[in-house]
């Protein structure tokens, strides 16, 4: 199925994101999409609350056990938890475990830091949580959840009991060797539009501002993090280096390096075995986590 889904997105999805300039366009396209190709597991359940004030989807709401605060992707534009709640539900179904997406602020109507400052919200009311917090992320939620340990960490709150992250962007400045080297390479996303895109989140901000490229960040003393990325992403070297930046500074890593995947490929977990392979290896690692926790 991989190699199928590779030439579908090569030979629609790529072009689209390249020609589309305008966000609002790309989100309903987006919302529309995720409503016919994903699926949550039968029998899931949904529920819209607020949490510090933004609105968040609940995927299997409990009151006790850990959580994960999962942070959705979109290249800070678009997506939304409904675009993503079908692979929280696998998710869930497979850590046994509540999942809290928050609908952050999104450019250009709402540009950086107003969707890290929702996550710090929703953060703020969670983090006390019995069994502790997992945060997690995929491209620029990935970026986020990142982001937002650092934020954690400098401010002196309550630690999340990990964080992972699925083909995450870390560096706003796009500086990876990966970025040019896996431009054709990479199925689904054009480089041509990483700039712009940029630009629309950050307006007059500095790219290196960690709170944005957390791959400038500060982790020390923060708890273990998992990454995984595809082998032909042009976000490839954002992976990579983030690990080499968060072991230097003491931290445990786990980082998956797929072979030919597309990015944020556990999206397609209704189709594509190695999605569902990788959502059930990151919840294995959650689970030990709150294992750990509980036996400490």
């Amino acid at each position: 199925m991989r190699p199928v889904l590779n030439r579908w997105l090569r030979w629609a999805e790529k072009p689209h994101l390249a020609r589309e300039q305008d966000p609002l366009a790309l989100r309903k396209a987006f919302e529309r999409k995720a409503r016919f190709f994903f699926r949550a597991p039968f029998g899931t359940r949904f529920k819209r609350d607020r949490q510090g004030n933004v609105p968040v989807l609940w995927v299997n709401k409990t009151e006790s056990g850990p959580l994960i605060l999962y942070l959705h992707g979109g290249a800070f534009v678009m997506g939304s938890p409904d675009t993503h709640k079908a692979m929280m539900g696998y998710l869930s179904r497979a850590a046994g475990l509540s999942i809290c997406l928050p609908d952050y602020r999104l450019a250009p109507e709402h540009p950086f830091p107003a969707g890290l400052d929702d996550a710090l919200s929703c953060y703020g009311a969670v983090m006390d949580r019995p069994g502790g917090v997992v945060l997690g992320g995929d491209s620029a939620g990935g970026a986020m959840a990142l982001a937002l340990l650092a934020e954690i960490l400098r401010l002196g709150l309550p630690m999340p009991l990990g964080v992972f992250a699925f083909s995450p962007l870390t560096d706003m400045g796009f500086s990876g060797d990966s970025v040019q080297c896996n431009a054709e390479a990479d199925v689904m996303l054009p480089v041509s539009r990483a700039q712009d895109t940029a630009m629309l989140y950050l307006s007059d901000h500095d790219p290196r501002d960690p709170r944005a490229s957390p791959l400038y960040a500060d982790f020390a003393g923060a708890g273990p993090v998992w990454m995984t990325v595809g082998d032909t992403e042009f976000l490839l070297d954002d992976t990579r280096r983030m690990t080499s930046r968060l072991r230097a500074q003491g931290v445990a890593v786990t980082e998956v390096v797929a072979h030919d995947l597309p990015h944020v490929w556990p999206m397609f977990h209704n189709i594509l075995p190695e999605g569902r392979a990788t959502l059930r290896a990151v919840a294995g690692w959650i689970n030990s986590l709150s294992r750990s926790e509980g036996d400490s």
